[in-house]
């Protein structure tokens, strides 16, 4: 039987994966841009549409960090925040642990208040009104190395009580978790949970330093981890939680076809996988598609999908 949009949409659910700005849809970065005096090198929004097509995770990033530059002020991070809760409640999610890049904000002046404070904003009004409860993870760009990160968390330190945790993401190969091991140390100590990217792109080893060196509570990505049959028992065994994307998989070609996505061999091996968009603008799928392309490609039925929105509920650090 096929599983449907409602049946999906009508499975509470989390997202545990899901970077802000990547939820940045053409319509919108072209009316921040006029509203800031950027320029975007696109006539209109099927112009920009267009360029979402990538060879792989580097060249996403290029797009990516491009589009980040009309985003200016609370207001701005208000409404790009809002517009995705809206989305996310009609997907059915009831909560959301979000990710933003405090680096790139501020390497372009933005002041993290400024940033902190719209996203902030924008998950009140969604709770308030019934939609997601929205926290907050900032995450560190491994390719800036520690030192950059260890300066951020400083000035992070100031706005701890509006975070939930920091993580890790960004360009993985070459950048391996262990190297950030004393900012993750210093983070937990002022009360704040730890997540990273691994194993997206990276190999099987950099899951490993990310659970033994950081301490991380969940993995982001992990899907390499099937590569390694004494990390998969480890990861069960421990409940380490990884947080799979399978669109965003596909698109930055870590998997060749949903059809061949891994996520059946790390549920069989036992490991409590959940179900995320990752940066759904640029992908082509907030999380019911997301949901809708395993069930189609992997045959997965509506009991799966259910067990899989379960894990991500049971996954949630803000409990």
């Amino acid at each position: 039987m096929t599983v449907t949009s409602a049946q999906v949409a009508a499975l509470p659910k989390a997202e545990l994966h899901l970077h802000i700005e990547g939820t940045l849809e053409p319509e919108l970065a072209l009316e921040l841009a006029a509203r800031n005096g950027v320029a975007l090198p696109y006539q209109d929004a099927t112009a920009l549409r267009k360029a979402y097509s990538f060879s792989d995770l580097s060249s996403f990033l290029t797009l990516y960090y491009e589009c980040m530059a009309v985003l200016r002020t609370a207001e701005d991070f208000a409404d790009l925040a809002s517009a995705y809760l809206a989305r996310a409640r009609a997907d059915g999610v009831t909560r959301v642990e979000m990710f933003f890049d405090p680096q790139m904000h501020a390497s372009r002046g933005v002041p993290l208040a400024e940033v902190i404070g719209g996203l902030r904003a924008a998950a009140d009004r969604s709770a308030a009104s019934g939609g997601p409860q929205a926290s907050l993870i900032a995450c560190f760009l491994r390719d800036r190395g520690p030192d950059d990160a260890m300066t951020t968390l400083e000035a992070l330190a100031g706005h701890v009580g509006q975070l939930l945790g920091v993580g890790l993401d960004s360009a993985e190969v070459g950048y391996p978790p262990g190297d950030f091991a004393g900012v993750f140390e210093v983070a937990r100590g002022l009360g704040l949970h730890t997540v990273a990217h691994a194993g997206e792109e990276g190999p099987p080893e950099y899951v490993w330093q990310a659970i033994d060196l950081l301490g991380v509570e969940r993995v982001d990505h992990g899907i390499r981890s099937v590569e390694d049959p004494a990390l998969l028992r480890r990861l069960a065994a421990d409940g380490t939680p990884l947080t799979v994307c399978p669109l965003s998989n596909v698109r930055l070609r870590c998997v060749p076809a949903i059809e061949q996505h891994p996520l059946p061999a790390l549920l069989d091996a036992g490991v409590k996988a959940t179900v995320n968009s990752d940066d759904p603008a640029y992908f082509g799928g907030y999380v019911a598609e997301n949901y809708l392309a395993l069930a189609s490609g992997l045959g997965l039925g509506l009991s799966d999908l259910a067990a899989l929105a379960a894990n991500s509920v049971n996954a949630c650090l803000d409990r």
